[in-house]
């Protein structure tokens, strides 16, 4: 298979099931950020330090999230009255409950947040950081689809989910390298 095939030089691209639409288009531009967060998220992952068990853990759930972001991708890429809904995994409850409870595990050592924290600190966290602010750009392009499209509901829900798991893990990353949160200190 060929990696160019020359059908986006107009500016459109595919749907999964072959329906075409503008490379601008809302769907295209939340699933576009899917892939964008994707890829943070492979790059937080190649800061996990293999000496550290926890992150260890943090790029085991940073890779099952990729593959669940790639679902939810192909979710967004398939309208509701696609032919091909049905062939497609969907981003679901369960998945959600995944995230709490990882975000549990994650969190339950951190220290209790007295006020909101600067971004940054050790490495692997300021990645962690930059994957949280794409996923919160995802999760609004995601809502500003629902007001165009009729797509699964379970969705926004998730990637919500996921930018708080982000957040636990980058103040956990610096926790465990004896990095403390910086606060925020409001301009005077």
């Amino acid at each position: 298979m060929d990696l160019y095939t020359r059908r986006g030089d107009d500016g459109s691209t595919d749907l999964f099931g072959g329906e075409r639409t503008g490379k601008e288009h809302a769907r295209i531009e939340a699933f576009g950020t899917l892939d964008e967060l994707n890829a943070c998220l492979g790059l937080a992952m190649a800061a996990c330090e293999a000496a550290r068990p926890v992150h260890g853990r943090f790029a085991a759930i940073l890779g099952e999230t990729q593959s669940r972001l790639f679902d939810l991708g192909a979710d967004l890429a398939t309208p509701a009255d696609s032919p091909h809904r049905d062939k497609i995994a969907r981003v679901g409850e369960g998945h959600v409950t995944e995230a709490e409870r990882w975000i549990d595990e994650i969190d339950g050592p951190n220290e209790s947040m007295r006020n909101f924290v600067l971004p940054g600190g050790t490495e692997l966290a300021a990645r962690l950081h930059v994957a949280r602010t794409v996923c919160r750009r995802a999760e609004r392009r995601i809502v500003a689809l629902t007001r165009s499209a009729e797509i699964n509901p379970i969705a926004v829900i998730y990637v919500n989910r996921l930018g708080d798991l982000l957040f636990a893990m980058a103040r956990r990353a610096n926790g465990d390298a004896g990095v403390p949160d910086i606060p925020w200190t409001a301009g005077k």
